[in-house]
């Protein structure tokens, strides 16, 4: 099958697609490495959620962390404070489906990051 992404990037971490982009909601694949994570950060103007389909996920949720698994999701509220790693040995791949009125990524606080990025 091939399937044409909307957008796609790549980042320290790993990479995401967009795979939809809705006026009031987006949905993204977003792939980990290993030994890898994703800024501790918060949105103004989205809420998340976030379903493991391969691997095993770290999620901190306002400075609590807890392992998420296939099939299971982690709902990321508005403006609170989040990552997510990979402390695993294979590839994580969760789906993240956006919710609000605005999914620019300018619209990212990053509190701590491992890769100096603003």
């Amino acid at each position: 099958m091939n399937f044409q992404f909307i957008e796609s990037d790549n980042r320290p971490w790993g990479r995401y697609f967009v795979l939809h982009d809705e006026p009031n909601y987006k949905v993204k694949r977003i792939e980990v490495e290993p030994n890898q994570r994703l800024s501790y950060q918060y949105h103004f103007k989205r809420a998340e959620a976030w379903t493991i389909v391969q691997g095993e996920a770290t999620v901190t949720l306002d400075g609590v962390d807890k392992i998420f698994t296939v099939g299971e999701t982690a709902i990321i509220p508005l403006s609170a404070k989040h990552r997510v790693a990979n402390m695993g040995t294979e590839l994580l791949i969760f789906i993240e489906v956006q919710t609000g009125d605005y999914f620019g990524e300018d619209d990212i606080v990053r509190i701590e990051d491992d890769y100096s990025r603003k």
